[in-house]
């Protein structure tokens, strides 16, 4: 782990519903929250670990070019860290997160990687059109897309949902990947792959976020039929429904109270940091998974499973 970010082992006692404890879980974080859509990761206490230290790239994605929205931080930013160890070259879009997307660009390039940050709206047809001209520009291919960029709102019930949320969430989750997945297509060969994120809310539905999950299923059936509408020209498409990670999307979404508890209903009685989900990343993304397409692959401590 990254020894420059630590968090304490504190514990809280767990009750289930009938009011008998059962657990003791770890929590990641004391009671915080934040006032924007997306969140920032400089201000979080404490801070995510987006860095394995002890995971070492085997030139599994030298050569290749990668799209990763929202990789300026959380999954997104463990997500590039990981891709420039394994000799990838980076196009990362973000929102307006300037100092967390400075920051994740200056880590790669330590790694001896590169990295070109463009920001804008990804809801915006016209800035996904103008991600992949300006990736082409830089690097002149394009090998891997992340859909990784999302936003999530904490409503207790349907009605609360404003008609303008419910727009925004979907335009951000679904239209954005759909966008940019339909520019990105033309330049992607034989051996490509895409990678979507969809959630662990999306299995068991959680009742105080139905527009986001609603996406993030939404995000599973086009993983689906796009992998079979791509699998004779061999670019695979998969997605990742991770459970709970220590990401901006937290505090900014949840009331402040809810924070100690998230992760506590996994099978591993914990959250997890996004340095964790990584390799899964690198997996999908690599020559490693050369077989596998239209497959959801769950990362989430046992909070769902089968």
């Amino acid at each position: 782990m990254n020894s420059d970010y630590e968090y304490g082992n504190q514990f809280y006692n767990y009750y289930d519903c009938t009011g008998v404890k059962s657990i003791e879980y770890e929590i990641m974080a004391p009671e915080q929250s934040q006032n924007q859509q997306p969140g920032l990761e400089y201000i979080m206490s404490p801070r995510p670990i987006f860095d394995d230290l002890n995971y070492k790239g085997s030139g599994k994605l030298r050569g290749k070019v990668a799209i990763i929205t929202g990789g300026d931080s959380g999954l997104g930013r463990a997500a590039a860290i990981a891709f420039a160890k394994e000799g990838a070259k980076l196009f990362i879009p973000y929102y307006n997160e300037e100092k967390d997307a400075n920051e994740t660009k200056e880590y790669i390039e330590k790694l001896g990687g590169e990295c070109v940050l463009l920001s804008g709206d990804i809801s915006d047809k016209k800035f996904c059109k103008e991600i992949v001209e300006k990736c082409i520009e830089s690097y002149g291919k394009i090998d891997v897309l992340v859909n990784n960029a999302g936003v999530q709102y904490q409503q207790d019930e349907l009605n609360s949902i404003s008609d303008e949320q419910f727009d925004r969430t979907m335009k951000v989750n679904v239209y954005g990947m759909f966008y940019l997945t339909k520019e990105v297509l033309p330049y992607l060969k034989s051996g490509s792959s895409i990678i979507n994120l969809s959630s662990v809310t999306t299995f068991y539905g959680d009742p105080q976020l139905i527009d986001y999950v609603t996406t993030k299923g939404a995000i599973v059936g086009f993983t689906r039929a796009l992998a079979r509408n791509l699998a004779l020209k061999n670019i695979r498409v998969n997605a990742i429904a991770p459970g709970f990670f220590w990401t901006p999307l937290q505090p900014a979404c949840w009331v402040k109270e809810k924070i100690p508890s998230l992760g506590s209903d996994a099978a591993m009685a914990r959250g997890a940091m996004p340095y964790e989900l990584a390799p899964t990343f690198v997996f999908l993304a690599s020559d490693d998974s050369s077989y596998m397409t239209g497959q959801v692959i769950h990362n989430n401590g046992g909070q769902i499973m089968g």
